[in-house]
Parts: C-alpha cells; sequence; structure tokens
C-alpha cells in the first residue's frame, strides 16, 4: 500500500501497475479469429510471391527480340491455368493480369497496342519501352523464409493478409487476456430494467468498460451486478481468482459502503497501492488475489472512463504483448486559455475545433453526457501554470 496514505503520481501508478503483467503464453489460431492479437512468433514467408513471373497487365506476352511484331498468335495464359508450352520467336500469347509468363517470352505488350487479325497480332501503338515491362518477377513481393513482421506486431487486416498469401492458416499469438468485470452497489439495476426507485440508477460502467474492451484480445465476463455486501463481494473476488484481471467499478474509496478493499483483504488477497494523483479519477485501488491483478476503478461513470483509458487498457495490452501500450499523446493549440492546475494531474474534457481545443461546460465525474460531448482529453500537469489561447496543450483522442 502507500506508505503515508498519500497520492502517488499517475506515471508510478502506471509503471507498478504494469510491472505486475507478463504478456500471455503462445497460441496458434485461425486468421479469421486473429485481428487484434499481437504475434508471440516472427511471420515468416514459406513459399515465393509471386512464386513464378507474372503478366502485370493484360495483352500479349512476347520475346523483345521480336519488336515490332507483327506475331503469330498460339494460345492463352490465364490466371491459374497457365499456357503449357514455351513461346518461340514469332509467336504471340494472349495473357491476363496475375497470369503466369510463358517460357521464352520475356515482354508483356499491353492490349490497347496491339490489333488481332485472326491469328495476326499486329503492334499498332508505341509499345514497350524497355524488354521485361509489364511483368512481376518470381519472389518480387517476397522470398521463401523473409520475414514479413516480427514478433510483438499488432495483427490487423493486412497482417492476415499477408500471412495467408505467404502460406499460413494460423497465426502464432499471445492468449487472449481472460478479464472479468465487478460491478457493486446497491443503486444499481440492469440497463434497460425499470428503476425501482429515485435512488437507483442504471449500471453504465460495465457495459462501458466492455465496450473499450472489445477490440482487445480478451476473453471477457461479466457476472451480475453485486450489492454493497462484504461477504458477497469478496465472494464473486475469491470465484475470479484464476482470471488475469479482475476489475470492479465503485467502492474503492473508504466510505462506509466502499468494500472492495476489505472484501479483497477477506478473500485473501492483498493491496499493492490506492489513491492516484489524478483528476477524476483520485481513488483507483490495485492489488492482488490468486493468478488475478485486481484493478478498483472509480463508480462515477467519467472516473471510470478516464482511469480505463490510462489502466485499463494499457494492462490488458501489457498482457496481450503490446508493444506501445499507453494512448497516444497529441498537441494542439489552446484555442481560449486554460487556468492554472492544482497539486492532481488533470485530464479535462475538450472539444478539438478549427481554433483549437475548448474545454467542454461541464467537468463533473459523473456527467456521462459531457464525455460524448468531448473528443479530446487535454491532460495539465499537476502545478502547471495557466495557458493562453495560441500556447500549446497535449491531449488523448476519444473515440
Amino acid at each position: 500500500m502507500n506508505g503515508s496514505g498519500g497520492l502517488i503520481p499517475l506515471d508510478e501508478a502506471q509503471a507498478r501497475l504494469f510491472a505486475l503483467a507478463r504478456p500471455k503464453p503462445p497460441v496458434e489460431i485461425a486468421l479469421v479469429q486473429a485481428c487484434g492479437h499481437v504475434l508471440a512468433q516472427p511471420l515468416l514467408a514459406t513459399r515465393n510471391q509471386p512464386a513464378a513471373d507474372l503478366s502485370a497487365m493484360d495483352g500479349y506476352a512476347v520475346s523483345a527480340d521480336d519488336m515490332p511484331g507483327p506475331w503469330t498468335l498460339i494460345g492463352e495464359s490465364a490466371a491459374g491455368r497457365p499456357f503449357r508450352r514455351a513461346v518461340k520467336r514469332g509467336d504471340a500469347v494472349r495473357i491476363s493480369t496475375g497470369a503466369i509468363v510463358p517460357a521464352g517470352a520475356d515482354t508483356i505488350v499491353v492490349q490497347e497496342d496491339i490489333r488481332v487479325d485472326g491469328t495476326t497480332v499486329v503492334l499498332t501503338g508505341d509499345g514497350p519501352a524497355t524488354p521485361g515491362a509489364h511483368i512481376r518477377r518470381a519472389g518480387h513481393d517476397f522470398a521463401d523464409g523473409a520475414l514479413l513482421a516480427p514478433a510483438g506486431t499488432c495483427v490487423d487486416a493486412r497482417v492476415i493478409a499477408l500471412a495467408a498469401m505467404a502460406g499460413h492458416g494460423t497465426l502464432s499469438v499471445h492468449a487472449p487476456v481472460r478479464v472479468v468485470i465487478l460491478s457493486t452497489g446497491d443503486e444499481l439495476v440492469a440497463p434497460g430494467t425499470p428503476l425501482p426507485s429515485p435512488a437507483h440508477i442504471p449500471a453504465s460502467n460495465g457495459v462501458m468498460l466492455s465496450a473499450m474492451l472489445h477490440r482487445l484480445p480478451v476473453d471477457m465476463n461479466m457476472p451480475a451486478l453485486l450489492a454493497d455486501r462484504l461477504d458477497g463481494i469478496a465472494a464473486a473476488l475469491a470465484d475470479h481468482r484464476d482470471a488475469d484481471i479482475i476489475v470492479t467499478t465503485g467502492g474503492a474509496s473508504v466510505g462506509d459502503h466502499d468494500l472492495i478493499q476489505p472484501a479483497l483483504l477477506e478473500s485473501g488477497g492483498s493491496v499493492d497501492f490506492w489513491r492516484i494523483a489524478m483528476r477524476p479519477g483520485k481513488p483507483v485501488m490495485v492489488g492482488r488475489l490468486g493468478n488475478a491483478i485486481v484493478l478498483g476503478l472509480p463508480g462515477n461513470p467519467v472516473s471510470a472512463y478516464v482511469t480505463a483509458l490510462l489502466l485499463l487498457l494499457p494492462l490488458v495490452r501489457t498482457f496481450a504483448g503490446y508493444q506501445e501500450v499507453l494512448p497516444h499523446i497529441r498537441q494542439a493549440a489552446a484555442s481560449v486559455p486554460f487556468s492554472a492546475n492544482g497539486a492532481r494531474q488533470d485530464f479535462m474534457r475538450a472539444r478539438l475545433t478549427d481554433s483549437g481545443l475548448v474545454p467542454v461546460s461541464s467537468q463533473d465525474s459523473g456527467a456521462l453526457s459531457s464525455l460524448l460531448a468531448a473528443d479530446a482529453l487535454v491532460i495539465r500537469a499537476a502545478h502547471q501554470p495557466e495557458t493562453l489561447a495560441g500556447e500549446p496543450l497535449d491531449y488523448i483522442a476519444l473515440g
């Protein structure tokens, strides 16, 4: 725990949290399931691409020594149906884009420069400027054994297409991260359910966190909502001690109904630290229980969103083997003055306009609509002086 019970800087909290995680072991998965995973092994080609000289254009395959013709048409080479005989002097073979160039031919004359009279092929245009024109040579894209992507590469559609072309039907990637989302609070009701009284609210944090994680390689479990009961929360934590991450929302502070810390200790876990010098999101807790890292996020929805963006998602990326885990920091000018900041690092909701960054009207951590009104989180360092209009600001893009 924090030795003095005080706040710790966000960068220290991130470093301590991510140090608890190790990339998951490799698994082989089908290409269609691999998007968003990270390569655990280098991707190597198992074949040459192309495997033979191919035509880059529709036209006629000839020998450059025969230019400017005429030629006798002796057959056709189509993609997947090559011409089997060799081209001799005076011969031409009709050829399609992607078809194998027949033996004896070394140049493609594009069809726009040709007229065909029966079996006589006549050049009507300028023809190719050099021998070898319009041919993709064997191995031009990559050769058998070539390194196509190093370990640590995030798999996207480009990687999947390249792997397929290189002869792979599966990829070696880091195993999915097992994440359990526990939402606590007597006031919570499942989304879409009628509220029993004005004291109740729809549970938005669980579905929000699930949506934030959906593009990452996770096996997600979101059990039923938990009431503010020490024994029930402790039992739920213990039930999921084999997960990689247990993330809770609500109850992470020290009020009478903030039960995450005591429930974690009750279930046999330990607290590493809590309370971060950031706004919103101060009452974050990090601990361990069995195999799992326990990340206790605040219950206020904006605080839960910001801390998930800065802590939960990077933690999942660390487990998943990502090389870069933190959000990308951008920079833009302030459109209006931003006042001096206090003792906590601040993440202000803002709009990026043509003239620069403008804070949204509400910075309250319970104002969920302000998240949708914003497309940026402006980063204000602790004790940062006033930023005048036109001066640069760091920000994280939202959405």
